[in-house]
C-alpha cells in the first residue's frame, strides 16, 4: 500500500473569492502531489518502518537517517496539507462553546486569539505554517513551524493550521501575506477544529 493523494472535500473553486481556483488547483494537484510522490519514494527504501506517517513523525529519531529529512519534509507536507484542506470549507461554521471558552480563557478574547495567530503566520520567516495546538499540559498554544515541519514532532496536537508558503497565496495576494491570513479566517471549518480540539483534550 502506498500513500495516496486525497481528493479535496469541495470543488476547486469553492473557496473563492478568498482562495482562488488556480491556487487551489496548483496547490493540491502539483505541490501536495509532489509531497506524496516523494514520501512514497523515501518509504520504499525502508519498507520495514511501515507507512504510518503520524507515528513516524511523532518520533523522528525512529526514522532511518538516510530518509529522515525526506520524510520530515514530504511526509510532513502530506500530513499538513491533508489537514489543511479539511480545515477550510465554503460553509459557514462556528466554534464550539467549549473551544470558544478555552480560547477566551487562554488568550483573553477571540480577537486577541485572532491577532496572535495572525502574527504567528505573518512573522514566520520564509516558508512554514502557523498553528493552534493543544500542548502536553492540555492547554491551547499558538506556534509556528518552518517548512513542512509538523507540531506532532514536538509532542503537540495541531487543531488549526495555516500554510504560509508563498505557493499558498502568491497568485492572488502577491507578497501581501496579511491579506491572505485575513481571508483564511473567512473559510475556516470550525466543525473540523472543534472535532480535533475534543480529540486532543480527551
Amino acid at each position: 500500500m502506498t500513500i495516496l493523494l486525497p481528493e479535496l472535500p469541495y470543488a476547486y473553486d469553492a473557496l473563492e473569492p478568498h482562495i482562488d481556483v488556480e491556487t487551489m488547483t496548483i496547490h493540491h494537484d502539483k505541490h501536495h502531489a509532489a509531497y506524496v510522490a516523494n514520501a512514497n519514494a523515501a518509504l520504499e527504501k525502508h519498507p520495514e518502518i511501515g507507512e504510518d506517517l503520524e507515528s513516524l513523525l511523532s518520533d523522528v529519531n525512529s526514522i532511518p537517517e538516510d530518509i529522515r529529512q525526506a520524510l520530515i519534509n514530504n511526509g510532513g507536507g502530506h500530513i499538513n496539507h491533508t489537514l489543511f484542506w479539511e480545515l477550510m470549507t465554503p460553509e459557514k461554521t462556528e466554534m464550539s462553546t467549549s473551544l470558544k471558552e478555552d480560547i477566551e480563557k487562554t488568550f483573553g478574547s477571540l480577537e486577541a486569539f485572532k491577532e496572535e495567530f495572525s502574527k504567528a503566520a505573518a512573522t514566520r520567516f520564509g516558508s512554514g505554517w502557523a498553528w493552534l495546538v493543544v500542548n502536553k499540559e492540555g492547554k491551547l498554544e499558538i506556534t509556528s513551524t518552518a517548512n513542512q515541519d509538523n507540531p506532532i514532532s514536538n509532542g503537540l496536537k495541531p487543531i488549526l493550521g495555516l500554510d504560509v508558503w508563498e505557493h499558498a497565496y502568491y497568485l492572488n495576494y502577491r507578497n501581501v501575506r496579511p491579506n491572505y491570513i485575513k481571508a483564511f479566517f473567512e473559510v475556516i471549518n470550525w466543525n473540523k477544529v472543534n472535532e480535533l480540539y475534543e480529540a486532543a483534550k480527551a
